[in-house]
């Protein structure tokens, strides 16, 4: 009997099965290929941070503990300034007398951390924002973004200390995207902060804010908001929507946090 043309020879089909096998495993091993560069980005990105990121508190020796927790900075320019929020530094920091506001240094990756007080040298309590002297030697800083605005879409990575010393003093990293640029006043904490600059900016209206994916915890204020592919910061963590009161941050966090973008921030460092 004749073979039909359409049927495949001895082996035929095993031969296609070892080629679809092969053809497979390229795109497996390509697709691999793709996807790691950004999972090795985010790994390089908090490494090359972690040292640059710091716990904020105050320091009284009498007390137990000595050092009480209240958000997150980081290190930029010449590396003798530290960023942050302004609602996280306690009330009467700007003045020489008030307490004394300080952050944790780690030594190396080494648990074993210095203290290192910080003073107040400019601020934008509109926008929440902070800007600090540390004392001593520069640290490593973070580079700042140089592009207008953060685009909607844009994969970011957050890094600080989420819940402070409940979770221990080492940074933690959430990764996610900026979900929309969206518009707010932030409210100021009371009255006595509304100096003639901050009601001149109130007039001005309304400014930018981004929204975030990624789910912050108390702790997170003041950290960067940082590019996942290049480390630059993008802007500042400032505020979380929260379900209910801050006992249910923890169980109900709404995933929505919001960020100050850098260019306020760059603003603050002229002339610093």
């Amino acid at each position: 009997m004749n073979q039909h043309p359409a049927a495949a020879p001895p082996g035929g089909r095993a031969t296609r099965r070892s080629v679809l096998a092969s053809a497979a495993a390229v795109t497996g091993g390509l697709a691999a290929a793709l996807a790691f560069p950004a999972r090795a980005d985010l790994v390089a990105v908090a490494a090359a941070a972690r040292l640059s990121v710091l716990p904020i508190g105050t320091f009284n020796a009498t007390d137990n503990p000595r050092f009480s927790f209240r958000g997150t900075g980081f290190v930029v320019g010449d590396g003798t300034l530290l960023a942050t929020c302004f609602h996280v530094l306690p009330e009467g920091a700007e003045v020489e007398s008030g307490p004394r506001v300080v952050a944790l240094i780690r030594r190396g990756l080494e648990r074993e951390s210095a203290v290192r007080t910080l003073r107040v040298v400019a601020s934008d309590r509109l926008r929440d924002l902070a800007l600090l002297r540390i004392d001593g030697e520069p640290l490593p800083a973070l580079a700042l973004d140089e592009a207008p605005s953060a685009r909607e879409g844009q994969a970011i990575a957050l890094m600080g200390y989420p819940i402070g010393g409940v979770l221990g003093f080492s940074p933690v990293v959430h990764r996610g995207i900026v979900s929309s640029i969206t518009q707010a006043n932030l409210p100021m904490q009371s009255a006595r902060q509304l100096d003639a600059k901050t009601v001149a900016r109130l007039r001005e209206g309304n400014f930018d804010l981004y929204q975030l994916d990624a789910t912050a915890y108390p702790g997170n204020s003041g950290g960067p908001l940082l590019d996942a592919g290049t480390g630059r910061v993008l802007g500042v963590v400032s505020s979380v929507l929260l379900k209910g009161g801050r006992e249910s941050a923890l169980s109900q966090p709404t995933g929505i946090t919001y960020a100050i973008p850098v260019s306020p921030l760059r603003d603050l460092l002229k002339g610093r």
